[in-house]
């Protein structure tokens, strides 16, 4: 497992999450360093495409906008169907941690692929269910990674957010959730 140093948010809407990545850009956080998970299966109006061209991507559907509004500002996006969580959406370098999770047939006993990657990163395994719970909820999660001082930094500004909650994992050591 390689550790990092991350910082969670849950949002119940996308427009928040939204808000919240242009605040963590504001202060100095690096966006190459961000990463957003959620479904798009809120409406009846579902995504019926999807694609990708360099770093944009383009959706049709209910949530298209938002979604592609997302992709023009974090790097990398996929479009996973996990087992137990259904369709997700997936912007920032989580995509990479993914395929690797994949690739490397790291999947933990009890994981899904999304969890394993989270695993993998150092985030302990009952906050990752704890994600993927808000997820299947149609919550949006957010995870920044990096230093500790940027990551404490990004749990700084995420405080200032109506994020539902916010915990910080360094490499060794959990936070404290905060609601």
């Amino acid at each position: 497992m390689s550790k990092t140093n991350s910082a969670v948010a849950v949002f119940s809407r996308r427009e928040q999450a939204e808000q919240a990545i242009r605040k963590l850009e504001g202060a100095g956080i690096d966006i190459r360093r961000m990463s957003l998970i959620g479904r798009d299966v809120h409406s009846e109006q579902h995504v019926v495409g999807y694609y990708t061209t360099g770093d944009r991507m383009m959706a049709w559907g209910a949530n298209g906008a938002f979604w592609g509004g997302i992709w023009g500002l974090l790097f990398g996006s996929a479009f996973f169907w996990i087992p137990g969580l259904g369709p997700l959406m997936i912007a920032g370098p989580v995509v990479a941690w993914i395929v690797g999770a994949l690739e490397g047939a790291v999947v933990v006993g009890g994981l899904s692929a999304l969890g394993a990657a989270l695993y993998s990163i150092g985030i302990p395994r009952d906050s990752i269910l704890q994600y993927e719970t808000a997820i299947k909820a149609d919550k949006i999660v957010l995870v920044v990674d990096g230093t500790p001082e940027d990551v404490k930094r990004a749990e700084q500004v995420l405080a200032g957010t109506p994020a539902i909650r916010t915990q910080t994992h360094l490499a060794g050591a959990a936070m404290p959730a905060h609601a």
